[in-house]
């Protein structure tokens, strides 16, 4: 904690000086109440609330230079207190997709923690940027599954989440407007690792046209206790804007060690389409978008604990989702993420309302499926209430949360 006072003691001191730098603070505030059905272990109704703070600073340093930083406070009590609990101490949570590390201390009836997310620098050159410290680095067009995005993984369960940042740096050169390079490096997974083994290094080519953008990448990971030889990352990302957008996101991951052969690839691909509704679009206009994805089990996707890495159990899942915007304030969606390997599926059904500029109201539904849930069968599904190996989860979820944007 002395950390974080002593951080926003600088900003502050930063701020009232009036340095060099030109200060801007922004942010999202999201109070959340939640209702539950629980599953195995869990209470058969449970409750949760949770106070959420993303502020951002950003420093603009003459022309060259700009600082960034994000700090992230919570405050929750109820599941959202048992589950942060739970990625306290390093216990793998119902989801599929949701693990984290993070300490928090408790009040009376609360737990509440504070989370530094972002921290980072960037130079600007004429035809060239840098940029260093605790960021994300993205990578490939996926809009769900984000198979070339290795480094700050996505989480389909929670649309809504920021993806965590890594500690590293990126030279971006931009030979013409159209096309950028890449050359990154990123610490090992491991903090703790004094070493460097686990480290990551790379490049990145993109090249974008009127209608077409393509993006090759590869990276190496140095050696360390699973992999001896290091680990290699091959990726194509590519999307067209037709009638119908179109991506395709491939990486494939190869350790000698493990002899790894098509288990290392992801591929995901979709296509979203949007159309008016009624006569000249009178009724607003819907989004369609669905994505494929191929995870093996070794792949950038695939679940695994021993890394700390989010992702799936199983290999063949589908994202399929339908967004009508009635107008400017106004916007409700359905969507259904399916496992195919064990016939599971999350139904997502979301409202978002626009009570005037900079708050919106936002209200979310989730109910699990799976053959179990049906027959009693016995065959749990990744995406059903009580996922294998898993002793608490939810039968339904539903969410009412107040957005506040600063």
């Amino acid at each position: 904690m002395k950390f974080y006072k002593i951080l926003l003691l600088v900003i502050f001191l930063a701020v009232n000086l009036q340095l060099t730098a030109q200060v801007s603070v922004s942010g999202v505030f999201d109070s959340t109440v939640s209702l539950g059905a629980g599953a195995g272990d869990a209470p058969a109704f449970n409750y949760g609330i949770e106070e959420y703070a993303n502020i951002r600073m950003l420093a603009r340093i003459r022309d060259r230079a700009r600082f960034e930083g994000a700090i992230n406070f919570l405050a929750a009590a109820g599941n959202y207190a048992a589950a942060a609990g739970q990625m306290a101490n390093l216990t793998i949570l119902s989801t599929p997709f949701g693990i984290s590390y993070s300490s928090y201390i408790s009040g009376q009836n609360y737990i509440a923690g504070i989370e530094l997310e972002r921290l980072f620098f960037r130079l600007n050159f004429e035809k060239a940027d840098f940029e260093g410290g605790l960021l994300r680095i993205p990578f490939g067009f996926s809009q769900i599954w984000g198979s070339s995005d290795f480094l700050n993984p996505k989480n389909p369960i929670k649309p809504d989440a920021r993806p965590r940042g890594i500690l590293g740096g990126g030279l971006y050169f931009y030979p013409s407007d159209s096309l950028k390079l890449t050359v990154f490096g990123a610490a090992p997974r491991d903090p703790f690792s004094e070493a460097g083994g686990g480290g990551f290094a790379g490049l990145s080519l993109d090249k974008h046209w009127d209608k077409a953008s393509i993006q090759g990448l590869y990276s190496f990971e140095s050696p360390a206790e699973n992999s001896r030889y290091g680990i290699h990352r091959g990726g194509l990302s590519v999307k067209a804007d037709l009638e119908v957008s179109l991506v395709m996101d491939a990486l494939y991951t190869y350790n000698h060690e493990a002899k790894t052969k098509e288990d290392g690839l992801s591929l995901s691909a979709g296509l979203d389409y949007s159309f008016k509704v009624g006569e000249h679009g009178k009724l607003g206009y819907m989004i369609f978008l669905t994505e494929y994805l191929y995870s093996g089990k070794s792949s950038s996707t695939a679940f695994d604990i021993e890394k700390n890495i989010l992702g799936g159990s199983n290999e063949h899942y589908l994202y399929t989702g339908l967004t009508w915007f009635f107008n400017d304030s106004t916007n409700a969606g359905i969507a259904l993420i399916s496992c195919f390997d064990d016939i599971s599926f999350t139904p997502i059904i979301k409202v978002n309302y626009d009570l005037f500029q900079g708050a919106t109201l936002i209200l979310m539904a989730q109910v699990p499926l799976d053959r179990d849930l049906f027959s009693g069968s016995g065959k749990r599904g990744e995406l059903g209430p009580l996922p294998p190996g898993s002793q608490v989860g939810n039968y339904f979820n539903f969410s009412a949360k107040l957005r506040l944007k600063f």
